[in-house]
């Protein structure tokens, strides 16, 4: 396992016999899953699979068809600040009036009614947060004249405002250039080797990750499996799990998983790449 984990007595997240439906369509049934304090767990699988789902019942926004879901050795809720959440990328319009600072103090207090009071403390937090992110240079500047990957890395600070256990990421590389990406994996790596933080990160893209996964979760129609890099990404499971060829390649230090079209007319490829000897 690539991160140091802290000594303690319950998983950062639970699931047992977790399922999910919307009528009758199954996204996902019978997961069984403990996530360990300080683990990286990468969610893959197509479009529609349920990947995001799952990080709405871990967010208590969708309740579970079947099953149980804890976070620290209790029920998730909605609005449980042990959750930090990193959405997808989506860039602000230019008049856009809310600046760097403001953003990521909705992070302590956005969830009260109002508008948020003066308060130093709550100033002094939100400056360590940003420069805890880099984003000290840019913390007046309104969010439309900013990158996305400057955005990005606000939207990092703010799901950390409230020190959480569990940091969940939905696709939070989508739209940025390489550069970015790999400093926005950098500050979610850091966070979880430093505090021993929970990571589960949706994507369709393992390349950026792959140095710091700990295990893959892969759904697709309704099923899914578990396990390592090595045990998940093969020709055979994969192959198994989308009901039609999937070749799995590997050379030297680079992962290519090559999707046959199956029934539909349909590709889900990912190709991963990773440094030798860079998985710790």
């Amino acid at each position: 396992m690539s991160a140091v984990l802290t000594h303690r007595s319950r998983p950062a997240v639970r699931l047992r016999d977790a399922q999910l439906a919307y009528g009758d369509r199954v996204l996902w049934s019978g997961i069984d899953m403990d996530v360990a304090h300080g683990q990286f767990v990468t969610v893959l699988g197509p479009n529609g699979s349920g990947k995001t789902s799952l990080l709405r019942a871990l967010l208590g926004v969708t309740p579970l068809s079947r099953g149980a879901v804890e976070v620290n050795g209790r029920p998730v809720r909605r609005g449980d600040k042990r959750v930090g959440y990193i959405p997808q990328h989506r860039g602000y319009d230019t008049d856009v009036p809310l600046r760097a600072r403001d953003l990521v103090r909705l992070g302590i207090d956005g969830h009260r009614w109002g508008l948020p009071m003066p308060n130093r403390r709550a100033r002094s937090k939100v400056d360590e947060l940003l420069a805890q992110v880099g984003a000290t240079a840019y913390a007046d500047v309104a969010l439309g004249q900013l990158s996305g990957g400057e955005q990005q890395r606000l939207r990092v600070a703010q799901a950390l405002a409230n020190d959480p256990s569990v940091l969940l990421c939905d696709e939070p590389l989508l739209s940025l250039d390489l550069n970015h990406q790999r400093t926005v994996v950098e500050l979610i790596d850091e966070r979880r080797r430093a505090h021993g933080t929970a990571v589960l990160f949706v994507t369709h893209e393992i390349n950026p990750v792959l140095a710091m996964t700990d295990l893959v979760l892969y759904v697709i129609d309704g099923g899914f499996r578990l396990g390592t890099v090595e045990e998940i990404l093969t020709t055979e499971t994969l192959s198994e799990l989308y009901r039609a060829p999937v070749e799995v390649i590997r050379r030297g230090d680079r992962i290519i998983v090559v999707g046959a079209a199956d029934s539909a007319g349909t590709h889900h490829p990912h190709e991963a790449a990773a440094e030798s000897g860079s998985r710790r």
